[in-house]
């Protein structure tokens, strides 16, 4: 249960920041499924990839939160995102979930790949969907196209993990 408690505590953290960024629903269901998949058993690099989705979504609401209150300071956003990555990845090494020579995947930890390529396909996602809107005139194509952008790429990752690693 203290593994659990160690994992989930930058949400607790992140709540106040709730800008909408990057949609709360996003965040919830990357939070949701990092929790059942550790409860289901699922492997590492797959629970990796919704870890960093979850990490580029609260950095992101941090980051508008922090502009919205005028706190500004060089670097802010990079500043913001080292702070998050090393939060949870501090975390995940001192409950004992990274460091395990067995658990790799072509040479690095299964949740540090995970981690690192969910953060990038979540952002590209998220990028792409805000793209799509301006080429539309500030509007979305389809109801919940804000949610669907960011999450499918995740979705389609993690299919792809589980076929490499079963």
């Amino acid at each position: 249960m203290k593994k659990y408690i160690l994992i989930f505590w930058p949400l607790i953290f992140a709540i106040p920041f709730a800008a909408q960024a990057v949609c709360p629903v996003c965040t919830i269901a990357v939070c949701g499924a990092v929790g059942l998949s550790r409860w289901l058993k699922i492997d590492d690099s797959i629970t990796g990839l919704w870890i960093g989705g979850f990490t580029v979504s609260i950095a992101v609401w941090t980051i508008t939160w922090l502009k919205r209150k005028k706190w500004r300071f060089p670097g802010m956003p990079i500043a913001t995102f080292i702070v998050y990555y090393l939060i949870i990845i501090l975390t995940l090494y001192f409950a004992k979930f990274l460091g395990q020579t067995a658990n790799c995947f072509w040479g690095l930890n299964k949740l540090l790949w995970g981690i690192f390529s969910g953060s990038i396909f979540f952002a590209a996602g998220a990028i792409l969907y805000n793209y799509l809107k301006k080429k539309n005139g500030n509007k979305a194509y389809f109801p919940f196209q804000k949610v669907l952008m960011p999450i499918l790429p995740l979705l389609i990752l993690s299919v792809i993990f589980y076929l490499l690693t079963r």
